[in-house]
Formats: C-alpha cells, sequence, structure tokens
C-alpha cells in the first residue's frame, strides 16, 4: 500500500514547490485539500489523520497547533516552520549534519526540517566543531544573501509587482538588523556554539538561490589549523554522500567571483573554503537553492528517508 501524504499548506510557496518534486511520482497517495476550502477545519484535521505522513508548510503558531491535533494519531511529521527546529523531542532533518542522522530521520515520528541559511550556516560550522577544531566559543559572524522566494508570497508580489504600493525596488537589501534573525537559535544549537552567532542576512533581486558565509580566523581555533586542514575536515565529514559537495581547494582557488543563483533548481549544496594559503585566514561559503537543499527539496529528502525510498 502507497504511503498516504498530506502537505499541510500545499498552496504556498513550499508546498507549491513539494508539489512539483514529487508531481511525476506513483510511490505516493497524495491527499490534498482545494485551495477555496484551505480554511475548512475539520477538513484539515481529517486529512491530516488520514495521512501517514504530514509536511507542514505553516506559520510556527499553525504548526504547533497540527502537532497538537495528532498527539493520538499514527501520523508521522515533517515540520517546515521554525517551531520544532530546537526542540529535544524533534530530529533535526539535515541527514548530512552528523553520523547516523539520515538513520534517525529514517525511524522519527517528529522530523524538523532546516531553515535555508541554517543548512549552509551549519553545513559549515557543524563538521568544526565536531572535530574539535572550532571553539564552542568562537565568536561567529555569519553574512549571506538570499533569492528574495525565500521570503514566501508576500515578498515574491513585493519583488516582482511594481505596482503595489510596498513595492521592493532595490537590487539587494540588508534586513534583520536588530541580529535576532530567527534562524539563530536553530544555528547556535545545531553547530554546536556556546556563544551565539552574529548573523546579517540579505536579499537580492534574483528569484532562488543563496550564499552563506563564514570568515574565521585560523590563530583563533584550537591547533591554529592550516587552510588545507579546514578543507580536510570538510571533506571527510561529507566522504561517501551525494548531496553536499565539498569543491577541491584548487577549483576555489580558481574562483573570482561566485554566483548566488549557482545552484537554483538544484536539491544539493557546495561548499567551499577560499583563502590564501598561510595568511591565517579562510572565508567558508556555502552555495545553495534557498528552496531546494534550503527547503522543499530537503524536506522531499527527508520524506524518502522516512518512507524507505
Amino acid at each position: 500500500m502507497k504511503p498516504k501524504l498530506f502537505i499541510d499548506g500545499e498552496h504556498g510557496t513550499t508546498g507549491l514547490q513539494i508539489r512539483q518534486r514529487i508531481a511525476a511520482r506513483d510511490d505516493l497517495e497524495v491527499l490534498s485539500i482545494p485551495e477555496a476550502e484551505r480554511r475548512n477545519a475539520a477538513l484539515r484535521e481529517e486529512l491530516l489523520k488520514s495521512a501517514d505522513i504530514a509536511i507542514l508548510c505553516l506559520p510556527d503558531d499553525a504548526a504547533r497547533e497540527a502537532v497538537a491535533m495528532l498527539t493520538d494519531a499514527h501520523t508521522r511529521i515533517i515540520d517546515t516552520s521554525t517551531a520544532h527546529r530546537t526542540h529535544d523531542d524533534w530530529v533535526y532533518g539535515f541527514a548530512e549534519s552528523e553520523p547516523g542522522q539520515g538513520e534517525r530521520i529514517a525511524e522519527a515520528r517528529y522530523v524538523s526540517n532546516p531553515g535555508c541559511y541554517s543548512t549552509g550556516a551549519i553545513g559549515l560550522l557543524r563538521p568544526l566543531t565536531r572535530a574539535g577544531i572550532l571553539p564552542g566559543d568562537y565568536p561567529v559572524t555569519i553574512n549571506a544573501v538570499s533569492g528574495y522566494t525565500g521570503g514566501g508570497k508576500q515578498m515574491i508580489a513585493q519583488m516582482e509587482d511594481e505596482a503595489r504600493d510596498d513595492h521592493i525596488a532595490a537590487p539587494h537589501f540588508l534586513y534583520a538588523t536588530a541580529l535576532r534573525h530567527k534562524h539563530v537559535p536553530e544555528i547556535q544549537s545545531r553547530s554546536g556554539l556556546a556563544v551565539r552567532p552574529l548573523f546579517s542576512p540579505s536579499v537580492g533581486r534574483f528569484a532562488q538561490g543563496m550564499l552563506v558565509q563564514v570568515p574565521l580566523h585560523l590563530d583563533a581555533m584550537d591547533g591554529r589549523p592550516a587552510m588545507g586542514d579546514i578543507h580536510a575536515v570538510l571533506a571527510k565529514h561529507y566522504d561517501g554522500q551525494d548531496i553536499v559537495e565539498v569543491v577541491p581547494l584548487a577549483e576555489s582557488a580558481a574562483i573570482a567571483r561566485l554566483d548566488p543563483t549557482e545552484m537554483a533548481g538544484t536539491d544539493r549544496m557546495k561548499l567551499f573554503v577560499f583563502g590564501t594559503d598561510g595568511d591565517g585566514q579562510v572565508n567558508l561559503v556555502a552555495s545553495l537553492d534557498n528552496l531546494g537543499k534550503g527547503a522543499s527539496g530537503a524536506a522531499v529528502q527527508n520524506l524518502d528517508l522516512m518512507i524507505g525510498a
């Protein structure tokens, strides 16, 4: 019997992307609620409880409400909101972040899908803290730029519809200037950092894609590693899988400009180690699609792990 899947919030940006990714599959029975009925609470609850797996593409409070509704049901949950990303009872849905994490996702009832910026930052930081060369109290700084689709339907309309009163005309803008972005607790917790990282995100006038940068002073790290040591830790951590690629140092050294849209349309992520050997500094960069490995692509990857696809 095919697993029954219900995407709660299927008409939003993340939900629509998930639907596109599974549209041609015949190994799932997809339960759907018409857009006109999306506020029908009874129908929504019926579909949630009828599903084997529900993917929640909802605001945080609505996601918590859905989880509470399913306490006594059999439904397994993938939550794409921020609501449960640091919760001890939820398995973090970044299969490559820890050894055995894919197996934990496969067996879990509750899986929290990572944030887009978080995927890049944790992807760069966690191997280093796990290897013991990035101290937990290192003052990490993260700078990032994302495609505007990460802001959902409202921001997409603001960027694309010039007739709107709230149209955003800027080619690039900084936001979360109070340094309280909702991904910060997740990044700190899942990276193994003792000190809250300083995170400064921005949005560019491109639809999909993302660059996440973590500059590091090597002399402030345990053992004063060389640039090659940092690369070796990342390469070892991600060896043997085909989702996260650690770009060879020679290839990275030949790159003069890095396009944030390079990974748009994919569900993978590339990691780069930039710098000059011997200078004591590196800039670690993750390139991914904010709607791919950073959202919907990761949700489908977690779904496949959970159903054994």
